[in-house]
């Protein structure tokens, strides 16, 4: 999955004493950065030999940052994301490597809750099961994020966890190969994240994520638990919803109990009645009313914090469902949408009329939805968050 997934870090973090504050500049001489880069590693406590042979590999790449201001995958409808990326090889090959891997998974299980398809679907999206892992020089790539002043906070932390890679012996500069963003290994973990959750799942005394599938399967376990996953909880399920329903009530940011979506008609895809239990429930159309429905519940809150796209994270669920044996989903007949430019024109339009779309982007967040939901309401149109041609000529 080429796209960058990013754990935000605050910056009182990073500026934690005077010394570190003046080493944590951004921009300027990049041999000055550099060296600031080195500083802070010893300070660390990481050995001299590790940091000097890492910051020998540290240098800028245009490439990196033609990548950062070029992300538009997510701007596609769910229907072509999910379509495109939960296709019949990576479901045959998920299916299989489950198999392979049961054992592992098992314990996996055993110890963080988080279930083998969960795992598996993303690591078929991210590298497809490792197969894709990215030719990036992570070092070279983490310094030319840390050094551009767009997002220093974010990397230069995971620039150091990569130097703790080495020093650790986990990988050399030279293994040290991944996304764009830094992201290593078959599932796209940042360095700090490698470095908080890495597990030697075999038991060879080195964490290789690039490698070895049992250290993956495990550390992004670990990883997965960290973010919250509620053990033998559901975390998303297609559902059928009547044609009278409340539409303003389906947005992700309305929780309600499971029980209070079936008293207002909302049944399983086959029409077999919900669960009428309180588990927090949310409704996401994610092409409105016309289109596929699911339930989302709070073990989806992992997927977006994996990934903050919704696109990318009901496909990411919408496939470990499928991993774990649900049937495709019923795609509906959803009313057409917007393409890039004409969705940049509605978030104008949105912006103009004083809403917070979260930027001109074409890409349909929750907030563009908000804001289509309350023009909806005010214009009489069902409120399902869905932007179309109709509503674009009603602004």
């Amino acid at each position: 999955m080429p796209a960058a997934r990013h754990v935000a870090l605050t910056l009182s973090m990073l500026l934690a004493g005077t010394g570190i504050a003046a080493a944590q500049q951004c921009g300027g001489d990049f041999g000055q950065f550099l060296e600031g880069v080195r500083t802070e590693a010893l300070a660390k406590g990481l050995s001299p030999a590790a940091v000097d042979t890492a910051v020998a590999n540290m240098r800028q790449d245009p490439k990196v940052l033609a990548a950062d201001r070029a992300q538009g995958v997510f701007a596609q409808d769910w229907q072509q994301f999910a379509t495109r990326m939960v296709n019949g090889y990576r479901l045959s090959q998920g299916r299989a490597n489950l198999e392979k891997h049961a054992g592992v998974l098992s314990r996996v299980l055993d110890e963080t809750g988080v279930p083998g398809p969960v795992i598996a679907a993303f690591w078929g999206l991210e590298t497809d099961y490792g197969a894709v892992l990215g030719n990036f020089d992570t070092l070279a790539a983490l310094a030319t994020l840390a050094h551009d002043c767009r997002r220093p906070e974010l990397f230069r932390p995971h620039l150091l966890g990569a130097i703790e890679i080495v020093d650790r012996g986990y990988l050399t500069p030279a293994e040290m190969k991944g996304a764009w963003a830094g992201e290593l290994g078959q599932t796209q973990l940042l360095p700090e994240e490698y470095i908080a959750y890495g597990t030697d799942g075999d038991g060879n005394g080195r964490v290789d994520l690039r490698q070895d599938a049992a250290d993956v399967l495990f550390t992004t376990g670990k990883y997965i638990q960290s973010l919250g996953w509620r053990r033998g909880e559901p975390w998303l399920e297609p559902v059928a919803v009547p044609s009278d329903f409340p539409w303003e009530r389906a947005a992700l940011v309305n929780k309600e109990p499971r029980s209070a979506f079936a008293s207002l008609g909302v049944t399983k895809a086959d029409g077999s009645p919900l669960e009428t239990d309180e588990l927090p429930s949310s409704l996401i159309l994610p092409m409105g009313r016309g289109g596929p429905a699911f339930l989302a519940f709070p073990n989806f809150d992992i997927y977006l914090a994996w990934n903050k796209s919704l696109v990318y994270s009901l496909t990411a669920a919408y496939f470990s469902t499928r991993l774990a044996g649900a049937p495709p989903v019923d795609m509906g007949s959803p009313q057409p949408g917007l393409d890039l430019e004409t969705t940049k024109q509605l978030q104008q339009r949105l912006t103009d009329l004083g809403y917070d779309t979260g930027g001109i982007d074409g890409i349909i967040g929750e907030n563009t939805r908000a804001a289509v939901r309350q023009e909806q309401i005010r214009l009489g149109m069902p409120a399902d968050g869905w932007p179309t041609p109709d509503l674009l000529s009603a602004l």
